[in-house]
């Protein structure tokens, strides 16, 4: 069972849409009980970071999320927001991140080789892997994802990153760290794409 968590920032209906629409149980989590028999998470996002730990925090989600993630290693999978989450901080905000992975959230470049680049980024990119991961079993990587964002997860190590695209610059669009996964783009809003990373996560 995949549960996605619903604390008020998120498209938690798309996500459980292409889950049902593909034969994976899955339902929201909105308060502690919910997450019985879940057996892995999403953690969506959107808007602005301190508003979203805000939110979260004050749910009556986190304790327990802290504990299925850290302590029982449930896989969890941030989008957008969700991935700048998982960090220790963003330089959108002043709250502390969940610290799932470690990294910091920083704004993309507004100007390279003096050109003046529009953010936030939004449309569909490209994206190259650095290394092998199940979870890009039968993507079409040339076709890309979805992208809306004006921030990027900045991972402490390199070998954190799973997933690279480019915008003004090169950054992480992907990460993970054991059970964590991170994806900047909305895999909810990506066709094809992002219904098979959602259906690969969830045979994980």
């Amino acid at each position: 069972m995949i549960g996605v968590l619903d604390y008020g920032v998120g498209n938690v209906s798309a996500f459980l849409r292409a889950f049902y629409l593909n034969g994976v149980p899955a339902k929201a989590v909105s308060c502690p009980d919910d997450y019985e028999s879940v057996s892995k998470l999403i953690l969506p996002g959107v808007g602005a970071f301190d508003s979203a730990m805000e939110k979260l925090n004050n749910s009556g989600l986190r304790n327990k999320l802290d504990h299925l993630v850290m302590q029982e290693n449930t896989p969890l999978l941030g989008v957008c927001i969700g991935m700048h989450m998982l960090g220790r901080a963003s330089s959108e905000g002043n709250l502390d991140g969940l610290g799932y992975i470690s990294g910091v959230t920083e704004k993309l470049k507004r100007k390279i080789d003096n050109e003046v680049m529009v953010l936030p980024h939004m449309g569909w990119n490209e994206v190259s892997i650095p290394c092998d991961d199940v979870i890009w079993e039968g993507i079409n990587l040339k076709e890309g994802f979805y992208f809306l964002h004006s921030y990027a997860f900045l991972p402490d190590q390199s070998n954190s990153i799973i997933g690279c695209s480019v915008y003004s610059e090169s950054f992480a669009c992907a990460i993970r760290s054991s059970n964590v996964y991170g994806f900047q783009f909305h895999p909810e809003k990506s066709l094809s794409n992002g219904i098979k990373l959602l259906t690969n996560f969830a045979k994980i």
